[in-house]
């Protein structure tokens, strides 16, 4: 490969990062959005949400609904979640969330590698992890890069990308309501398993 070859494939693979990089949005795009998302006050007392995992296909393999209970004591707080899949599987996550300081979020749980951290700007929060998923019987690592966008004082959309060696192997959207008199999911998954059809 002479020089001139050796420049032009060295710029072109210059610009693409750049470009790949600037395309990246960080959580200080949303400075000054609103609502403002406090975590403190849309993660205090019962809310329900409803989601789905898609494939590295965008195909949908799995749907569900959480129960989720927050409460605070000055920047200590406690998530819990109840996880009810369509397949008939329940599963439990009890994050312990501290405020460390202004916008500035850590926490932990059973099935949490290490420590979560999370920002929040505006409208929008991010919460980074990584997760122990057991498939088949065999332990595997996550890493999570959740993106909650609050709406309005009731309702968050919740987007998330699922890492294995920094490739996406799913896709894991959420939508989460504080209004809705309906604190149970029950009806829900009552809902999905005699119709596999509707979506949760």
């Amino acid at each position: 490969m002479n020089a001139f070859k050796k420049i032009a494939l060295a710029s072109l693979v210059l610009g693409t990062s750049v470009l790949m990089t600037s395309c990246t949005a960080r959580v200080s795009d949303y400075q000054g959005s609103t609502p403002t998302f406090d975590i403190k006050t849309y993660f205090d007392g019962p809310l329900i949400a409803w989601g789905m995992v898609q494939n590295y296909n965008d195909k949908v393999t799995r749907r569900f609904c959480v129960e989720l209970v927050g409460s605070w004591q000055g920047n200590k707080g406690e998530l819990k979640e109840t996880f009810y899949f369509d397949d008939g599987e329940k599963s439990y996550r009890n994050w312990q969330l501290t405020r460390t300081q202004k916008n500035q979020y850590t926490g932990t749980a059973d099935d949490v590698i290490g420590v979560a951290k999370g920002s929040q700007s505006g409208f929008a929060f991010q919460w980074q992890y990584v997760l122990a998923v057991n498939v088949d019987g065999a332990d595997y690592q996550f890493t999570l890069d959740d993106w909650m966008y609050q709406v309005d004082k009731y309702r968050v959309f919740n987007k998330t990308q699922m890492k294995k060696f920094g490739v996406i192997v799913a896709d894991i959207t959420l939508f989460f309501d504080k209004q809705r008199p309906l604190r149970s999911c029950n009806a829900t998954v009552a809902a999905v398993v005699q119709s596999p059809q509707l979506s949760v």
